[in-house]
């Protein structure tokens, strides 16, 4: 299902979360679970997936998540603020460690001037350390393009976080 380099990728991120004893949670807009899938694709992921939400409408961002309506109406769901009240809601929506979520434009519509196809928020957070955030341009490469490159950029942040720290839990 997932090409080699990507398997290499996701068994990177569940080997170094078993290794620092930690469970993760995906919050997902544009990648419809992508992430959770490829997570979950490696038998024995569950000791380190904790659960994946799927939130592609806003109301079930702001139900499953705990995302502010106000926050949406002002930035717009792809938003850093929206990526990273997202991350932030999954972590406190379940008993993870660590959590990523993204939201963007795959297209191919629904771009505007100021988020064209291709803007992608990309947040990590874990309880004891602020949640990090990038912004990603990727351009009108495709929808599927959009998504794998947004996945594997959740995964390089998620290494990043886990990496970086000696304690993220």
């Amino acid at each position: 299902m997932f090409s080699g380099e990507t398997m290499i990728i996701i068994k990177d991120v569940l080997d170094l979360a078993r290794e620092n004893s930690l469970m993760i949670a995906t919050a997902e807009s544009c990648t419809g679970g992508l992430i959770a899938a490829a997570l979950t694709s490696v038998a024995g992921s569950s000791d380190v997936v904790e659960r994946g939400f799927v939130t592609y409408s806003n109301e079930a961002k702001i139900e499953m998540l705990g995302v502010d309506k106000d926050l949406i109406l002002v930035h717009g769901a792809v938003s850093e603020p929206v990526a990273r009240a997202m991350c932030e809601g999954a972590l406190e929506h379940s008993n993870a460690d660590l959590a990523v979520s993204v939201t963007g434009v795959a297209g191919p519509g629904g771009g505007t001037e100021d988020k064209p196809v291709g803007t992608v928020h990309v947040a990590v957070a874990s309880p004891n350390s602020s949640t990090s955030h990038a912004l990603l341009k990727f351009g009108d490469i495709g929808r599927e393009n959009i998504r794998r490159k947004t996945m594997l950029a959740a995964f390089s942040m998620l290494l990043e976080a886990m990496s970086g720290q000696v304690s993220i839990a």
